[in-house]
Formats: structure tokens, sequence, C-alpha cells
């Protein structure tokens, strides 16, 4: 006997049925049927990937590296991340028994939420943040609690905050900066205070830092802190990284994860039965990428920082008040003086537009009332795009303004 549409949602585990599809890609989806759309909506670099990485991966491939590698990953390309992370941030990992490649950082948030949470074990996060953060979490069957932040507050998550949300069953403090959707940067003092809860609470911490590279104005004159540089926090943190984004690798799937010794091996085990390596072939190419793409990281660096610095005085002037972002490649403006809602403002735009942005409330509640814009596309289209925002806004915020 077949089964219905209803009887097969019924045996779908529940774990799956209480998470929402994801809010960034039905705006996606929407516009690829549209013509002459503009998406500040996806996440991802518009630069092809620096010519040493993709030599050196069409090399691999001439000459038949196509097995797979140890599970691990490369002894070379673990190496050169251990030796990178020591240059930049001073952080020392055993390239042999702390440090292990994923297929990109999503594999590498998946075994560490795997291997750190029990059910009903509870994560902290603050929020807005990615969208797949929660859903991970509960797909390992925690309980997920999120922090809320405020523009009031630079959407800086502080010590306070995340001690307001500790509960007996709290475990794990997820942290994410530079921060996706809103641009936002932790301070190395902020840090400095949290770490102090989360020793006094005995948390461990997972920190996704996948775009390190990529900060901008007084956050790049400060550096950023690499969140294991805390001393009390090294051995405490797993490290999420890879190379998609201040690379421009993300179609490659390469990733690392860094932690102390006894997580690791849980990691590990995970990673075994889950995944027999990460591409051989993207792994030969973020060891390039390591070993001779700085220039290119610093050129697409200051390419983003100027088309931050067009689209986010472009939305100011369009009356809409836009947080100062110093990381990443996404402000997040303000656009409750239309009237509209997040969503309606999203869907409009798209309609009447054609800019794809994604709304706000897609990275938590307290994203309602913004807006997501990726600066990851062209300065040319920022430009346009700017002129089309503009225009709309002005056509919404005089239909809220009074006689």
């Amino acid at each position: 006997m077949s089964l219905s549409a209803e009887r097969f949602e019924k045996r779908v585990a529940q774990r799956v049925q209480t998470v929402p599809p994801s809010g960034i890609r039905r705006f996606f989806e929407i516009a690829a049927t549209m013509d002459d759309v503009i998406s500040l909506g996806i996440g991802e670099p518009d630069f092809v990937s620096p010519a040493p990485i993709i030599e050196a991966g069409i090399e691999a491939l001439r000459a038949g590296k196509t097995s797979y590698t140890s599970n691990a990953g490369l002894q070379e390309l673990r190496e050169g991340i251990s030796a990178k992370l020591e240059d930049l941030y001073g952080v020392s990992y055993s390239a042999e028994n702390e440090i292990l490649a994923t297929v990109g950082v999503s594999e590498a948030m998946q075994i560490a939420m795997l291997s750190l949470l029990n059910p009903g074990d509870e994560i902290l996060i603050p929020e807005p943040c990615f969208v797949s953060y929660g859903p991970t979490a509960t797909f390992a069957d925690a309980k997920v609690t999120y922090v809320p932040t405020s523009v009031e507050h630079d959407f800086q998550v502080t010590a306070e905050d995340i001690e307001r949300q500790i509960s007996p069953k709290s475990k794990v403090l997820f942290l994410s900066y530079p921060n996706n959707p809103t641009g936002a940067v932790l301070r190395r003092e902020t840090l400095e205070e949290i770490a102090e809860v989360v020793v006094e609470h005995d948390l461990l911490v997972i920190s996704d830092e996948i775009y390190d590279r990529l900060v901008y104005g007084t956050a790049y004159e400060r550096g950023h802190t690499c969140l294991p540089s805390i001393e009390v926090l090294r051995d405490r943190t797993i490290l999420l990284g890879g190379f998609s984004k201040n690379y421009a690798m993300t179609g490659w799937r390469i990733g690392y994860v860094c932690a102390p010794e006894p997580i690791y091996r849980a990691m590990y085990k995970v990673h075994q039965y889950m995944i027999m390596s990460a591409p051989t072939i993207a792994q030969i190419g973020a060891q390039a990428a390591l070993e001779k793409c700085e220039d290119d990281v610093e050129s697409m660096r200051q390419a983003y920082d100027k088309r931050r610095r067009t689209l986010v005085d472009g939305l100011r002037d369009a009356g809409l008040p836009t947080f100062e972002p110093e990381g990443a490649f996404y402000c997040f403006p303000d656009i409750t003086s239309t009237g509209l809602s997040s969503e309606d403002f999203a869907q409009q735009l798209l309609t009447e537009e054609h800019v794809a942005v994604v709304p706000g409330p897609a990275f938590g509640p307290s994203g309602e009332g913004y807006v997501r814009c990726a600066y990851a596309t062209s300065l040319e289209k920022i430009e346009i795009a700017v002129e089309r925002i503009t225009s709309f806004a002005a056509r919404h915020q005089e239909e809220t303004t009074p006689a």
C-alpha cells in the first residue's frame, strides 16, 4: 500500500519537522526566476579563486591525485593551518593531534556539536546569527537558547547578556564574529569579560571565525582577536575556520576545525563515520592558498571595504539607518521607516525593483525591522542597487508620513 504525503510526513524525524526551511534560500529561488535582478542576498564572494589555487588544483588532477587522503586531511595542509594561526594570532595547535580538515565549515560545525552535546544539553547562541547554527544544534538533540543583541549595543554580545541566559543545563557557548548578518566584530576586552563567565560556569565555546581576515576600519587597526588566543579559553575552545570567504573558495568546500586533543579525538571519530576525507583537490588548493595568496586576500579585503563604504553610505542617504559593519561582507539596515515588516520589505523590493535582500528575522527574532544586504557583488551592481533601494524606500516612506 502506498503512503500518502501526510503519512510520509508523520514518519519524518521530529527534530527535522521542528526546523523551518532556510529563510535565505527562498528569496534566492524567487530571484532565480526573474530577469535583471541584483542580488545582495547571497553571502558568496564574486571573486574567482586566486590563480595559484586554481593552478594547484589543475596540476593535482593532471598528476592523478584523485584518491582519498587520510581521514584527518593532508599532513602538509594541517601543518600550513597550524603555521598560519601561529603567525597571525600566536595560537598554537598540533597539526597531528588538534587540526582536522573538513568539508567546509558546515561539517566542522556539525561534528563539533555532535561531539559535545548530549540530548537536552543547552547551547547559547547570540543572535542575529547565521541561519544554520540553531538547526544544527537541534539535529544534535540539544536545547537552543538564543541570546538577543541589539544595535544600541553595536550588536555586541556581552558577558552580562550571556550570564542572564545561563541555566544548569548550559554546556556550550557558540560565538560567531565577525558576524553574519550584522558585520559586528567583538573587541578583545569584551571577549576577556566573556571568558570570565565561561570559566565561572565551566562552559565550552565553539567559535566560528570564517570571516577572520575580512575586517575593516578600526577593527582592522585593532586586528581580529582569535578566541583561543585568550589564554583561559585555549583549552575550552573549538575553533572553526575555512577558505570559502577569505580566499574566495566557496565551491571547493574546504574548512577546518581546531580543538584540544581530547575533543579533537571525539570529533575525529564522528568525522571518520561521516566523511572519508575532505575533497583531495580542495585540500591541495587550500595548501596553495596558505602559501601563495596573502596578496590576494588583502586585495579582496580592500575591494570589499570600498563596496562596504558605498553600500552603507547609500543606505543611510536613503533614510535607512545602517549600523557600521566592521567585518565579513554584510550590512544590516533598519527599514522600519518604510512602515513595512522585514518580510514585506524584502518581498516588495524584489518584485518592484528587482533587488534581492534577506529579511532580518531569518537570522533570529532580533532581526525584525532589518534586512541583510551583502556587498559580495561588484561595485557597479551595488551602485545600481543603491539607486533602486533609494527609490523604493522613498515611495514607502512617503506613504508612512502623515499628511
